[in-house]
């Protein structure tokens, strides 16, 4: 997620000697052979061809992608929701469900609403999801999903509304998601992109 985009949808082991060093060591025949049979079957060249390395797919199918992203950004955005701007342990969460710039972004917005003693309340709904594409070779996967942020207000340290009066109630956003194995669903959301609109521009 790009910097400032939070912002903009709240608001806007030691070496050991060879044995006999300093002297010849005599190396039985067999022991010989054995190396250079292993020597042959980590090098190319000793005869033979290499076998292709083939990767299982992390999904078998587009449907499963899209659910699995889906599963992704409401998982991202439940978290979102029970984030405590004065409690910094509250974003570890937020955190878990992003990489990359969404990841970076993420911490630089949070940590400046945090450290100037802002407040939130209320909570962003998903109110559409819609998978757009999959790289079956990557498993990379671009949705669009429809926010409600009506519901969310933004305070500062004096406790006056940061929220702008012609704030948008609702969003459409474009979110990437990448795979990655410490994620419970196989993916992370990698980058997001927020399409201000009046309603749910998704058809």
């Amino acid at each position: 997620m790009a910097v400032g985009l939070r912002r903009r949808l709240w608001i806007t082991r030691p070496r050991r000697e060879p044995p006999g060093y300093g002297s010849r060591v005599k190396i039985p025949r067999a022991v010989a052979i054995v190396a250079i049979a292993l020597v042959c079957a980590v090098m190319s060249g000793c005869g033979g061809q290499p076998q292709p390395v083939t990767s299982t797919p992390l999904f078998s199918s587009e449907d499963e992608a899209f659910a699995a992203a889906e599963e992704t950004y409401r998982s991202y955005v439940d978290a979102l929701n029970q984030v405590d701007l004065s409690d910094p342990e509250t974003f570890e969460e937020v955190y878990a469900w992003t990489t990359g710039d969404a990841n970076a972004g993420e911490r630089k917005s949070l940590s400046k609403m945090h450290a100037d003693g802002w407040t939130v309340s209320g909570e962003t709904a998903i109110t559409r999801f819609q998978g757009q594409s999959i790289a079956n070779d990557t498993a990379a996967v671009v949705a669009l999903a429809c926010t409600d942020v009506s519901a969310v207000t933004v305070n500062d340290g004096e406790g006056k509304s940061v929220v702008a009066h012609d704030r948008p109630t609702s969003y459409t956003v474009e979110i990437s998601f990448v795979s990655d194995d410490q994620s419970d669903t196989g993916l992370k959301i990698s980058a997001s992109n927020a399409i201000e609109t009046n309603s749910c521009s998704i058809s």
